[in-house]
C-alpha cells in the first residue's frame, strides 16, 4: 500500500469521524486543524483508523504522534509487515 492510498482512506476516516466532508489531510495535519479534533474524538478517530487498516496502535505511538504524516509513517510501516 502506497502513501497515496493510505492518504485517500485516511481521510475517509477522518470525514466520517468528524463529520465534515471538507477536510483534505497533509501531513502537517493536527488536532489544531480541524475544530472537532479534542480528546473524545481522538480515541474515536484511533479506533477507526485502526480497524480501516487492521492493525493497532501501541500507546507510545498514540501519544508520540505530532501529525497525520507520522500515522501515515506508522501504517506504511506496518503495510510492509
Amino acid at each position: 500500500m502506497n502513501e497515496k492510498e493510505i492518504y485517500k482512506r485516511l481521510t475517509e476516516v477522518f470525514r466520517d469521524v468528524f463529520d465534515d466532508d471538507s477536510i483534505t489531510l497533509t501531513p502537517q495535519t493536527t488536532a489544531d486543524d480541524i475544530d472537532e479534533w479534542d480528546s473524545i474524538e481522538h480515541i474515536n478517530l484511533i479506533g477507526a483508523v485502526e480497524d480501516e487498516f487492521g492493525l493497532r496502535f501501541k500507546m507510545g505511538e498514540v501519544s508520540g504522534m505530532k501529525n497525520v504524516g507520522e500515522m501515515v509513517s506508522i501504517i506504511s510501516a506496518r503495510g510492509r509487515k
